[in-house]
């Protein structure tokens, strides 16, 4: 098979595609030949070494897949060869999405949702279990609560907006000034320009804040929280933060996502129902995985992914 792979880390320019054994499923998995592969800012952190979840290099990048089902492995009975499938299989270990084919566990994937490509549907395992995970699993906002949810126009931000709208909340976001249009289109009911008005500012009696930012952003997001609100960080929170917020009775939960099927049939469901739609700024071809890259690290709307 086809894959990107790199032998060193470093910038986009390490990604090449080679020749690479094709993987067999072992029971309980399935092989899937990979019709797209999702990018996300954690794939360049590991490219370039900040973040070294899969060792040293040799290794080929990516967890979101989305494709058909090529065959299965023994045990496998929730899935049969020409099924089409997406999901976020063995995060943080690797999983090879920027590939032809991918193994993986049967229990980290769903059936795709019918209404949306292979390139959408790529876009929305990693991105879209964090923001369903940070919200219905630790923020738990209520139909009429307030939700604060930062950078609504990112990859994890704008399906959060949209989760927190399907789940009945008022949904405050930031934005760019370039983006405020699209996180209003997307759902948001009050949408802040963050390099012009300072949200502490603007917004209060907060029931859940999904903060991407994190350090000194999380600090400042307490004060627009009501007490007894929750915190959910997807990076570390300082100790003075969380000392801050217990003292208010503010529960801080700092999440990393993990593989869920539970999860991505819910996101299937919501997509199905047009309640959500996850929004791809750009596909490139496989063997363009470097300038994919290069591209997400201009902070583009929504999510970038690779086509095979």
């Amino acid at each position: 098979m086809r894959a990107v792979i790199q032998n060193s880390v470093g910038g986009p320019d390490v990604l090449f595609v080679a020749e690479q054994p094709d993987p067999s499923p072992e029971a309980g998995e399935v092989l899937v030949r990979v019709r797209a592969a999702g990018i996300n800012p954690v794939d360049g952190a590991v490219r370039g070494g900040f973040y070294p979840l899969l060792g040293e290099p040799p290794f080929i990048l990516g967890w979101d897949i989305s494709g058909t089902v090529e065959a299965v492995g023994a045990g496998v009975t929730a899935f049969k060869a020409g099924d089409e499938v997406f999901g976020m299989p063995r995060f943080p270990k690797q999983a090879g999405a920027y590939a032809e084919l991918a193994a993986a566990p049967a229990d980290a994937i769903a059936v795709k949702p019918a209404g949306i490509d292979h390139a959408h549907a790529a876009a929305l395992p990693l991105a879209g279990l964090t923001a369903w995970q940070g919200l219905v699993r630790h923020g738990r906002p209520q139909s009429g609560q307030r939700a604060l949810i930062h950078a609504g126009a990112g990859g994890v931000g704008h399906l959060a907006v949209q989760i927190a709208k399907a789940l009945g909340a008022y949904v405050v976001s930031t934005a760019s000034p370039d983006k405020l249009d699209f996180v209003r289109s997307i759902g948001a009911d009050e949408v802040i320009d963050y390099t012009r008005d300072d949200f502490t500012g603007k917004v209060r009696d907060v029931d859940v804040v999904l903060d991407s930012i994190g350090g000194d952003h999380a600090d400042e997001s307490l004060k627009t929280l009501r007490d007894g609100g929750v915190l959910v960080s997807l990076l570390n929170v300082h100790d003075a933060t969380r000392a801050k917020a217990s003292a208010r009775g503010v529960r801080v939960e700092r999440i990393s996502v993990v593989p869920d099927r539970e999860g991505l049939v819910e996101l299937a469901k919501l997509v199905d129902a047009k309640k959500l739609s996850p929004h791809v700024a750009k596909a490139f071809p496989l063997d363009q995985a470097g300038a994919a890259h290069a591209f997400l690290a201009t902070r583009p709307i929504g999510k970038v992914v690779l086509t095979v």
